[in-house]
Parts: structure tokens; sequence; C-alpha cells
């Protein structure tokens, strides 16, 4: 039989081949990992357990604190920080539960971009294609479980940064609804909108992992009935420009969908992304809200910073009070008109990217072509984050890249969500 400890071995056999090039992992707890690891085995010989998670190897996002060392947020600029005085919550949590921590993973530079790249740490490649790239900002997440560097990674999610690279390689990931997760101890790209989801191989694994994080007893899911889902699909901006491979996937999944008993409608929520757009058109309140978080090194650092981060955070810089508060005043109201909007369905489902992996060269030498690449890439699960809503995307199967089917559903139905995906991923696998 093979034992956790054997598993973290292997692993870590794997990383230390090919450490002159690690771009996945930013640091790794090797002694912590054995022992955290032997003691799972121990009680599993006793016949003892923890819960589903004890013993699951699990990565966490270079942004969440472990006592005693510097937490960097993917960057260079904070290398002379104090260290964390403590674990962030989740990562106390985590280790309650028995989970086997084995390293942080690579991130876009303060989490600000849904592309993956760094150029501080490298970009990690895609777990399908290592040219292309691994999506944004849990870039090392989505590939540590691809690959299976981890059974389980943590990331965060500000504007689709757990669902994006969970998507790009064909894992699952999940987006809780805000603040349902604690935030203490994770370093913060914007405190509105932040949210702290895991990346796995199932909806099951990602359900017993949310419950741990959010302090609750993890339960086997009930799989809810696809016969009479109520499906819509928002067709309208959040369509356009979708690439023909992901476009016929996610057609595809409608159909069987619906072979399966769900009724699918057409859900227009235009309006209220047209006034969202125009309450945030001098800024996003994401870039808005990282300006305050980093303005005390944004110029004193700035040599130390992507250009490309630094230039989108310093220029949300000067958004004036007023705009912002009454931007947080609008979007509080869009809230409660899209959870009535959203009243009538159980889920919401489209593409969580309009493309597939890209290639990533490019894309290192063309701020023009980066920054519009970053907007289509996003445009499908930021709207989540605006809206305070829950998703989760699910990999297509029998696809020429990863392409991810995304399932959006009402603030607070976490629960009732996981269920309904895990018999569209049931499904999905089944192929009927």
């Amino acid at each position: 039989m093979t034992t956790i400890r054997d598993k973290v071995e292997t692993i870590l056999a794997r990383l230390a081949g090919r450490a002159a090039d690690e771009r996945v992992f930013l640091r790794l707890y090797e002694d912590a990992a054995r022992l955290a690891a032997d003691a799972a085995d121990a009680r599993q010989r006793a016949g003892l357990s923890l819960g589903p998670l004890d013993g699951a190897i699990v990565s966490i996002k270079d942004l969440f604190d472990v006592a005693g060392e510097t937490t960097l947020a993917g960057s260079i600029a904070l290398r002379d920080a104090p260290p964390a005085d403590r674990d962030a919550l989740i990562v106390r949590r985590l280790r309650q539960a028995g989970a086997v921590i084995i390293g942080k993973t690579n991130m876009v530079e303060f989490a600000f971009s849904g592309l993956g790249l760094n150029p501080h740490y490298g970009t990690p490649g895609n777990a399908a294609d290592p040219l292309r790239i691994p999506g944004g900002s849990s870039s090392g997440a989505g590939v540590s479980v691809a690959e299976g560097t981890s059974e389980i990674a943590i990331g965060t999610d500000t504007g689709g940064s757990v669902r994006i690279p969970a998507a790009l390689n064909g894992v699952v990931g999940f987006k809780p609804t805000a603040h349902r997760v604690p935030l203490d101890g994770a370093f913060p790209l914007s405190p509105s909108l932040d949210s702290v989801g895991p990346l796995a191989r199932s909806v099951q694994d990602c359900a017993f992992t949310d419950a741990v994080m959010a302090g609750e007893e993890p339960r086997v899911l009930n799989p809810h009935p696809l016969a009479g889902l109520r499906i819509g699909v928002p067709r309208g901006r959040l369509f356009s420009q979708t690439e023909p491979m992901v476009e016929q996937a996610f057609e595809a999944s409608l159909t069987l969908l619906s072979k399966s008993g769900a009724r699918i409608v057409d859900h227009g929520i235009e309006d209220l992304l047209e006034i969202m757009a125009d309450a945030t058109v001098a800024a996003s309140i994401a870039s808005i809200e990282a300006s305050e978080v980093h303005a005390d090194w944004l110029d004193e650092k700035a040599a130390d910073i992507d250009p490309r981060v630094r230039w989108w955070i310093a220029r949300s810089g000067t958004v004036p009070a007023p705009v912002y508060i009454r931007m947080l005043r609008r979007r509080h109201a869009l809230v409660a008109a899209m959870d009535e909007r959203l009243s009538s369905l159980d889920v919401l489902a489209l593409p969580t990217t309009a493309i597939s992996a890209p290639l990533t060269a490019p894309l290192e030498t063309d701020d023009k072509l980066y920054n519009k690449t970053d907007g289509l890439i996003l445009r499908n699960t930021m709207f989540g984050n605006q809206f305070d809503l829950t998703g989760i995307s699910l990999p297509i199967p029998g696809t020429e890249r990863p392409v991810g089917l995304m399932l959006v559903a009402r603030n607070g139905h976490d629960r009732r969500l996981l269920e309904i995906a895990a018999s569209v991923e049931t499904m999905l696998a089944q192929g009927s």
C-alpha cells in the first residue's frame, strides 16, 4: 500500500529533479511535510482520522502567512518586510484537519492579472502545454493540481484567480461567496472582492476543503438532480470573441444538460453588467483598493515591481474618494439587483474563459496584447466577484486544450452550487 509519506517523497523527488528551473513552487516545506505525512500515516494505522483532508497533500498560494517567514505575494518588493508571527487562519485550519502542506505556489505579483505571468520567479508552464500561460493569478495552484504535485491547492479569487487557472489547466476551481472563508493572514488585493477558494481534481475535494477553511464540518455532497434544474445562459457581451473550440465545448455541455432533463433558458443580465461597467468606469474596485494596499511602497520600490502590475495600481491611486465611495454604494445596490435577477434560476452557465490558454511568449513582449488578453481572460469570471456571487469551474473532457464550464449561483448558495456541480461533473465524465 502506498503511504502518504511515499506520496510526499515522490513529489519532492520530482520537484528536486527540476529544481534548477522550478516555477510552480516558490517555497517547499520538505521537513514539515514529511512530519505531517508520518503523523497521518500513524493515525491511519491506528484506525484514527481527523476527517477527509487527513493526509491530503495541499499547496498554498504565496500570499498566505506562514509563521516565521515573510509573505512575498509573488513579489521581490516585500523581501525586507517582517516575517509573519502566525499562520494564516485557513492554514491553521488545514493543518488541524491533517492536511500535509507541501509548499507555496507561484502567482502573479500581488495577484494582479488573470494571465499568470511573473517576471521575478518565472512563469509556470501550463500543465497541458508548457509554452502556454497557466492562468492567474493563482498560477502555480492550477498547475500543481493538474500535474499532480499537490492534490489540493489553495488560491484566492478577486476577479477569477481560482477559476481561470482551474479552467486553463483542466481541474476544478471553486470561488465561494466573498468573506465566507476568513481572509485573516492573506495578503490582500481588494478587501471588498477577495475570496479564498480551493482547486482540486473533484468537486467533492473542493467541498471538503471549502468547509474546513470556512470552519464548518466537512460533509459528503448529496448531488442535486439535473432533471428540472433551471439553468440560465447570459448570452450577450460574455459570449463575444469566444474561441470556436470553447464555444463548441460549451454548447455540447448544454446539450448534455438538456438531455439530462435540465431546463435551459437564455437569461439576460446585460443591463446590470452595463450599469456595473458604468459605475466602475473610472477604475476597477480591485485596482483602487490595491492602490491603498500598496501606497507605502509603490513609488519607493518601483524598480522591484512588474511594470505591468504597477501601472494599473498607480493609475487607480488617483481616483478621488467620493468617486470610490459612490462606486461602492452603487455596487451594493447592484448586488441586491443581481440576487433578485437570479432568483428564478438554480445557476447561470457560461464558459469560464472566452479562450483557451494562449502562448506565453507573445504576451511577455507586447504590453498592448497583454492588457487586451488579460481583459478577455478575466471578463467571464469577474462579474461573479463584482456582484458577490459564488462560482465554480469544471473541466469539459475531450477538448484539444483544457476548457472550463462555469456555473454561477446566488450569494450564499455555496453548498447548493457544489451539489449541482457534483451532478454536472458526473454527467460530463459520462458524456451523457
